[in-house]
């Protein structure tokens, strides 16, 4: 009988793409992740994955075993919600930033919703600075969002380059001082974009306040601003200006997941692993 514990680690080494971030993200040392997976592996009586010195691959076995350990889990998940549930009256207040607003996290909040009658789901998009204000108010519950170079606590989920952005293909040089397209505050990008210039010297104005990130992205593509963009929102029609242009190195953009110490610890838990492992996977 294969170990739960094994099992969720296996799979968060596959889905975190390596020991170090699976070791981050199971709040364990990276020596105890390659622990349970040399046990797994013994137990299997086969290697799970092919390494090398720079990556390493699921084997056949590993790809095998993936799907069912996740089903497993799963399982394993939702019979300790049925049997330990408890009949939940009020509302859970979810706080997103544009960057996780998309259809495969709602329909995981939809779902967790359905399996609590008495729930209200209350979902607030906006940029992140103003989201945790919220949730150090207590206006809200949980809150997915970037931030750069942050001291805040809060699940690191992945990070990537926080890049300039501008339009493939110019119509002229920029002019001076550089337009930028900007979130209004308390944007980490807008923060991180301008400290960054400030510290270079680089004169700059906002010649777009954007309020969503498809208006930041019309401004980027036409050509009428460039902006300070994760490197994940690169779309054909932008271009990452390259350092020779000029322009300072950006801090990575790290996405978070946050939780309010004054709401119910077992509800939120739930519903954060949850999204953790059915609505991010691909992200990470």
């Amino acid at each position: 009988m294969f170990d739960t514990l094994l099992l969720r680690t296996f799979v968060a080494v596959v889905d975190a793409d390596g020991f170090s971030r699976a070791a981050e993200r199971l709040h364990l040392t990276q020596s105890a992740v390659s622990g349970h997976l040399r046990r797994l592996e013994e137990q299997v009586g086969k290697p799970l994955l092919k390494r090398t010195t720079r990556s390493q691959h699921l084997s056949a076995d590993g790809e095998r075993l993936l799907s069912y350990a996740r089903a497993i889990l799963a399982l394993n998940r939702d019979a300790l919600a049925e049997l330990t549930r408890a009949p939940f009256h009020g509302q859970v207040r979810v706080g997103l930033s544009e960057d996780f607003a998309e259809p495969r996290l709602l329909r995981v909040l939809q779902d967790f919703v359905a399996q609590y009658p008495g729930m209200e789901l209350k979902v607030q998009v906006n940029i992140p600075g103003t989201l945790l204000n919220a949730l150090h108010q207590g206006e809200l519950d949980l809150v997915l969002g970037s931030l750069c170079e942050t001291g805040h606590a809060g699940q690191l989920l992945w990070q990537e380059p926080l890049v300039w952005m501008g339009a493939e293909q110019p119509c002229q040089a920029w002019p001076t001082p550089l337009p930028l397209a900007l979130f209004p505050e308390p944007c980490p990008y807008r923060a991180a974009a301008l400290t960054g210039l400030a510290q270079a010297g680089i004169a700059q104005h906002t010649a777009m306040l954007c309020s969503s990130n498809a208006a930041l992205k019309a401004a980027v593509l036409s050509g009428f601003a460039v902006a300070p963009m994760p490197l994940s929102q690169w779309q054909p029609g932008l271009a990452v200006i390259a350092a020779e242009h000029g322009l300072p190195k950006l801090p990575d953009a790290q996405f978070r997941l946050f939780t309010a110490a004054e709401s119910d610890p077992q509800l939120i838990a739930s519903l954060s692993q949850l999204i953790v492992e059915q609505a991010l996977p691909q992200r990470r």
